[in-house]
């Protein structure tokens, strides 16, 4: 059993396990129905441009809302310009973020064009005087998420860990894909384990882990002090919880409940949180996920993604679910 509690510049994070920053995803309403599974000891908003967030309204941006309980919270910087950083640190302080993560990853052409995202991991000197600048202006912990890089060279990858600790970077996350890489290509934990045992700060390892012996078998290869769960956290939204429970002995109080109650409780969350404008959206996104490792899961996808609004596709996942539920009982006789 892995140690269950990891400090992060004296952050408690128990157990170890955090909810990776998507796009699209990980807002208010995932993060709630994943707090009510259990088994995440950190989350992340979504990708927040750094330009903007200074002028965004926390009480009416679908990317600022949050609860309570989504604790704790790092809010994750696309910054393109030292200038941006000042105005984005104060922002995150007001609204009471627990860390700040700056995005190294996306590989959208527009962010890659503005000299942010995976643009900004490529000049150093230019990520150097921006991570002294956030260093400079808050006292939260730092933390970023990279890849393996071009071709998986362990010196440079160990190189590119150093530069960011001594830059004053307090938690690594390494995607175990090289730069570029689909998804579908099989996750290189061992390249991790070249690297992470070695560094004075945590190192969580991420990608390609959507079961509990995935998630065993990526930390007994690369040696990382945590997991970072993206996808798997949205097809099996009780993931974390059985990972938590069975790799670290931390256990959820909450009962397990089926898909049916999941799908339903996701969507009540949706209506809670968002403006109607905001929820069919962010419903179909989720539902490509979940769906897929459910018996017949595609008709689910396909139906919502037909919807052209929530009450049909609260319907049509009725429906589906109805279905599902009549099958099986046929299987059982």
């Amino acid at each position: 059993m892995w140690r269950k509690t990891v400090h992060v510049a004296g952050l408690a994070l128990s157990p170890p396990v955090a909810l990776a920053p998507m796009v699209g995803l990980s807002h208010s309403a995932l993060r709630s129905l994943l707090l009510q599974r259990g088994g995440i000891g950190l989350f992340f908003t979504e990708m927040l441009a750094a330009r903007r967030l200074p002028h965004d309204n926390a009480r009416i941006s679908p990317l600022l809302r949050t609860s309570d309980g989504e604790r704790p919270l790092f809010y994750q910087l696309l910054v393109a310009s030292v200038a941006e950083v000042g105005p984005a640190v104060d922002k995150v302080h007001r609204l009471g973020g627990d860390g700040i993560d700056l995005n190294l990853g996306c590989p959208a052409p527009l962010v890659r064009r503005q000299g942010a995202g995976s643009a900004l991991v490529e000049d150093e000197a230019r990520l150097r005087t921006i991570l002294a600048s956030l260093r400079k202006q808050t006292k939260l912990p730092l933390s970023v998420k990279i890849r393996l890089g071009p071709h998986g060279d362990v010196p440079a990858l160990r190189g590119r860990c150093r530069f960011l600790v001594d830059e004053g970077v307090d938690l690594i996350t390494i995607h175990a894909r090289l730069d570029g890489e689909k998804f579908c290509r099989r996750p290189r934990w061992e390249v991790v384990g070249e690297v992470a045992p070695d560094l004075p700060v945590p190192v969580f390892v991420n990608g390609g882990i959507f079961s509990v012996d995935e998630a065993r078998h990526s930390l007994e290869l690369s040696g990382a002090a945590g997991l970072m769960i993206g996808r798997g956290a949205v097809s099996r939204p009780g993931l974390c919880a059985a990972i938590a429970a069975e790799l670290y002995g931390v256990r959820s109080q909450v009962e397990p409940c089926g898909p049916e109650e999941t799908y339903f409780s996701f969507f009540g969350l949706l209506e809670e949180r968002f403006a109607p404008e905001r929820r069919l959206g962010r419903l179909k996104q989720f539902t490509t996920y979940f769906a897929a490792p459910l018996a017949f899961g595609h008709g689910l996808a396909s139906s919502v993604q037909a919807s052209g609004s929530m009450a049909e596709a609260r319907d049509r996942a009725r429906n589906f679910f109805q279905i599902s539920t009549s099958n099986a009982s046929h299987r059982e006789d």
